[in-house]
């Protein structure tokens, strides 16, 4: 007995400490809110950075977070409320000491979207916007080298990295190439459901047993929309809780479709899913 008690207190103490960090709680409006962001902290260093939504660098400065600590950047679309401070984030890293690859994972593109790689190019290569920048794409950087994974998922693809499993799977945003994103780290897990209507149910094969979901609320309870080919509803979010046993729902990318409506949202969620709710805020950190 004595001998387990000593385990367990030792499993305990290194257990590693891990919170989920929300820089951007909202969309594409001007509504006071940055658009969406997140950012993992393991152990009090930033490690992976979800989407780059407008204002979220801004809060990512303000966090104490260092562009040094981060393992990867992952989008989960090439929307403009999602990517448009991708370029804030390279540029800083100028001026920070890093100085190893800076992975950035996204999707594929089709005849509406680049994939990730060409994104990239677009932004920094010869013939780019930032063409001042090229050498980023390069291992002869002045700074540090940024590398372009685009990801077609449509089974869940793993990919490890040194503090964190990342699990993606492609979701379904209309036209919009799009990924849904597990991270696994010390036996705690967080689902980031980016921007879905969940056709086909892709979502729960991520969720199972999630100990957080954050889940993108952009539309009420509605239903004949355009919105509805991009979103889910309340009812669609409870029913991925439920059926996944997720132990807490995070309910993000508000806009002004949503917000105000917190009660009648959270009363549809009620309905099937008996778990924690809660709604996202900027600098909202989550302990796990």
């Amino acid at each position: 007995m004595k001998t387990l008690f000593l385990l367990l207190i030792a499993t305990w103490i290194m257990a590693a400490d891990i919170e989920i960090e929300v820089l951007g709680s909202g969309g594409p409006e001007v509504d006071g809110r940055a658009s969406a962001s997140y950012l993992l902290w393991i152990d009090g260093k930033a490690r992976l950075l979800i989407d780059a939504g407008s204002g979220s660098m801004l809060l990512f400065e303000q966090s104490g977070a260092k562009l040094e600590d981060l393992e990867a950047i992952a989008l989960t679309h090439l929307h403009i409320d999602h990517v448009v401070d991708l370029p804030s984030y390279i540029k800083a890293g100028y001026f920070s000491s890093r100085k190893k690859v800076l992975p950035i994972i996204g999707p594929i593109g089709n005849q509406y979207f680049p994939d990730t790689n060409t994104f990239l190019q677009l932004l920094f290569g010869e013939k780019g916007v930032y063409r001042y920048m090229s050498d980023v794409l390069t291992p002869q950087s002045d700074s540090f080298e940024i590398t372009a994974e685009s990801i077609d998922a449509a089974n869940i693809s793993h990919h490890h990295f040194k503090s964190f499993e990342l699990s993606i799977i492609n979701v379904n945003h209309d036209i919009i190439p799009a990924l849904g994103f597990r991270i696994d780290a010390d036996g705690k897990s967080i689902v980031i459901s980016g921007d879905t209507r969940n056709l086909n149910g892709q979502l729960e094969k991520l969720t199972q047993e999630a100990d957080i979901f954050i889940a993108h609320h952009a539309i009420p309870q509605i239903h004949g929309t355009y919105a509805n080919t991009l979103h889910m509803t309340p009812a669609v979010i409870a029913d991925i809780a439920h059926k996944s046993n997720v132990k807490k729902v995070v309910l993000s990318h508000r806009m002004k479709r949503t917000i105000g409506n917190e009660e009648e949202s959270l009363k549809l969620i009620r309905e099937s899913y008996k778990g924690e709710v809660v709604f996202a805020e900027e600098r909202m950190k989550i302990k796990l």
